[in-house]
Formats: C-alpha cells, structure tokens, sequence
C-alpha cells in the first residue's frame, strides 16, 4: 500500500522514476484490444479482488514508468502505454483476466495518476448534480432530483484521504486533524466540501455540487420548468437595468445556477468583481476579476475573509460586486457598496423566504459589532435592495422560483415588501411529483420605471393577476427578445 500510495501525486512519482518507458516487445496495445467490443468508460465498479489486482499493477507499474514522458502523451496513446504494460505484466503473472478487465484496469490507473481515481467517472456523467460520499465505503449521486447508491468504492481510507488531499492542495488549500473542515473546488468550478476526523466519526466525508459545462441560461430553466418565460423576462430585464438583486434559498435550491442565468443579462463593457469562499461563478463577460477568500495558515496568521475583499473590491473601480454568498458581518459592507454607486450588484443568502432573507441581512450586519440601530440597518437595506428571488428545492427534486419579491421602503420601522409573482403547490402527482402553478399578483413593480428609462422593452401585460403559462412561447432567446 506504500507504494500504491505514491502514484497519486504524479510530480513525486516523477521524482522518483528517471528511466525510459520500457520496450513493450512481447505485447502490443493493438494485439490486446484487437477483436474485443468498445471500450467501456473507465471507473467502474471493481471488485476486492480487481481492487488488490490494481494495487499490484500500480506498484509494478511505477518500476517501469516514467509519468514526466506519459505526461506528454494524450490520453489515448497513454491508455495504449499502460494497457500494453498491464497486459505484459498480467501475462508474466498468470493472472486471470480478460481483454475487458485488462482494458477496465488500465482505465482506472490512468484515473488514479492523471485524475481523482475512482470519481472521475462520475464527474464524466452530466446528468449527475451531487456526489456524496459517507467514507470509503459508500458513494451516493443526485440525478434528477433523487439520491440514488453507487457501486463505486475507494480501496480504504487512507485511498479516499489522498484523493481529497489531492483536490484541497489543488487551490492552495489543506485539511487535517487542526483543521478537518474545508471548503474547496475542482478545475471545473465544482464546489466540494470535505470533513475528516476527528469531526467525522466514521471517516471521511466529501460532498461535490457539479457545476455543469455548459452555464445554464434563462431560457433553459423556463425548459426545466423553473419559471414561466414572464418572469424570466422579468428577471432578465431588472438584471440589465441595474436593480440590485438578491438571491435567496436553502442548500441546493439552486441559487448559484439562478445567478449565473441572470448574469448573463449584463453589459460586456462593464467591470465585474466576484468574491467567493471558492471561487465556483461561471460568468460569461469578459472584465471579470475574480477574488476569494484565505484560511488561516499553521500558524493561525494569514487568514483573508469576504469582509475584507468587498472593502477592497470597492478600491478596485467595479461596475457591479457579485458576492457568491453573504454569510457574515461583510453584509455591512455589501449594503454600503449598493449604496454607493455600484447598483445592480448581485449576492445570494441562505434564507426560507424574502421575508426571512430581511431579518438574516439584519442579523448578520449585526454580527459586525456595527455601532449602528437597527432602523439605521432596516434603512440601508430597503435602499440597497430591489429585488428578493426566492428560489426552492421541492420535495420531488424539482428547482423552482417560487418568489419574485419587491423591497419598496420602510413604513416606520418595518421594511415594506409587495411579491410580484410566487408559486403555489396545489397538490401531488401519482408519483407523489409536487403540482403547482406559478401566479402574477397583479402588482408592477416600482423597478418597472427604471427598466424602461433605461430604454428596455417588455411585454407589461405579464403584470396581470392570475395563473402564468409555463414552458417557451417563443423559439427567440430571452437575450434577443430583451437584447
């Protein structure tokens, strides 16, 4: 296991291997996958047995492979090098395997040495939101709004502890026993979150929320079904015009997703900076400077939080500050940036409803030790912000846009609030699927003047009271319609 142990970082393979890939006289890579069916995807489920099997393999492979000169190799002709390989070494061993199996090892290594081994088929599968996994033993997916058990496993432990060493020092970041928590991310921009003993009593625990390749966009989430194409439109247009939005919603209701959609909404000449824990947005635009936030290093120094990256942000001439999350005493200093001059910033919270969205705001400038009253608090937020979309997870899995609320001021010393549009479960499905339908209240929005001053057409009749039609009405793009 020691040696198995060295290949998953590839730089101290290479370290300790100086020596030209050997001839691979007595097999060749088209002799073994001759006549055989298409490959299957590498990482699937191995049994104990092909788990000890790739074990000897690594160890045996690293006496005769240089990764600095793989390295250099695409994939494909790297496969054919370590198949090639595998399949002598199976030979001279007598082991028991067919040219499937060989072909599933040689798969699974190359994970091992170039990706985050027995994962990487997971992250290839597009359909798959979450990956959760409870210690090495038990891997969990979300598809489709539904959690659902893998077969995938990790050899041990110490195997599932590498993998996440190897994914927290990628971003410059580390997790042990003085600090078993971690937020970090993949070079795609999934978000991971990781915790080790002593917090995780029975071992490690990782979870990953894919992001997808391709960005979502308005128009695909009126497809999902996640809002009527009115309110998309709505969103668009308030997002160009610069009225200052605030995303809320609980852990996984989709709030980043909805974020990125919007922001897609805004100008390529402006100047756009994001602070995030991880650094996970997907914009588009291109003057996008992008900043996140320090941990503390072993000696406890060192330690950069959002409060102090949204001061500096401020410094930095922005047209808009996109926070990815505003969970502490920087909502202060969020609401003094939208309070002078940086209209249309963007931020989500984690909250249940608008209303709730008000009260975390005002208890997390709290937080700040701010010699502030709280009507002076209540007042800056009802000047901020414009818009609170309340985005839900359902209880089927479905991701919805169940509230587009208006802050319209303060009548004393309560925050004032009118819902523009909301959804409304109104029963369940033969497959306990939620059913509901999304509504206009009938109110227009006093952010209407300032989408048309700023010379933005839409159709006001999407005002009116009563139930709003889902799915596409027209084949044009949200971004062409409202260009």
């Amino acid at each position: 296991m020691g040696r198995f142990s060295n290949i998953i970082t590839p730089s101290h393979v290479a370290t300790k291997l100086s020596a030209e890939i050997k001839p691979l006289a007595p097999v060749s890579a088209v002799e073994l996958v001759a006549d055989t069916p298409p490959p299957k995807p590498a990482g699937k489920k191995l049994s104990p047995d092909a788990l000890q099997t790739r074990q000897r393999l690594h160890a045996m492979l690293i006496d005769d492979l240089d990764l600095s000169i793989l390295d250099k190799l695409d994939k494909g002709e790297m496969h054919g090098q370590i198949e090639a390989r595998v399949g002598q070494i199976v030979k001279s061993e007598n082991m028991k395997l067919n040219r499937n199996e060989i072909h599933d090892l040689s798969g699974s290594i190359i994970d091992e040495m170039t990706g985050l081994g027995p994962l990487e088929i997971l992250l290839a599968d597009d359909s798959i939101s979450d990956i959760l996994i409870n210690t090495h033993e038990q891997v969990y997916i979300e598809r489709g709004g539904e959690l659902v058990p893998t077969d995938v496993r990790f050899a041990d432990e110490a195997h599932l502890l590498r993998i996440i060493n190897k994914i927290v020092a990628a971003v410059g970041r580390r997790v042990d026993e003085s600090q078993p928590m971690m937020d970090a991310r993949l070079a795609d921009g999934s978000r991971v979150n990781v915790a080790i003993s002593p917090i995780a009593v029975d071992g490690p625990l990782m979870s990953i929320r894919k992001f997808s390749k391709n960005p979502f966009t308005l128009d695909k989430l009126v497809e999902f079904g996640a809002a009527p194409e009115a309110v998309a439109e709505f969103l668009w247009a308030a997002c160009k015009a610069k009225v200052t939005i605030l995303i809320s919603g609980g852990t996984g209701s989709g709030k980043t997703t909805l974020l990125n959609a919007m922001s897609q909404s805004i100008s390529h000449k402006e100047r756009l900076i994001t602070i995030e824990d991880a650094a996970e947005l997907q914009l588009q635009q291109p003057h996008v400077c992008r900043m996140e936030t320090r941990p503390p290093n072993l000696e406890g120094n060192g330690e950069i939080r959002q409060r102090e990256l949204v001061k500096n942000a401020l410094r930095m001439r922005p047209d808009r500050v996109i926070l990815g999350e505003v969970r502490g005493e920087e909502a202060f200093d969020m609401l003094q940036a939208m309070n002078t001059g940086h209209e249309g910033s963007l931020a989500t919270l984690h909250a249940n409803t608008p209303r709730d969205a008000i009260t975390r705001l005002e208890q997390m400038v709290g937080m700040g030790d701010i010699k502030i009253s709280p009507e002076g608090v209540a007042g800056q937020i009802s000047s901020a912000i414009g818009l609170i979309v309340q985005a839900q997870r359902l209880s089927d899995g479905q991701r919805k846009i169940t509230s587009v609320t208006e802050i319209t001021g303060m009548e004393g010393k309560i925050i004032q609030m009118q819902e523009i549009f909301n959804y409304t479960r109104t029963g369940s499905g033969p497959k306990h699927e939620v059913i509901g339908e999304f509504r206009a209240t009938g109110i227009r929005p006093r952010c209407l003047h300032e989408i048309i001053t700023s010379g933005i057409e839409i159709n006001q009749d999407m005002f009116e009271p009563g139930v709003m039609q889902e799915g596409r009405t027209s084949d044009r793009p949200i971004s062409e319609r409202i260009p």
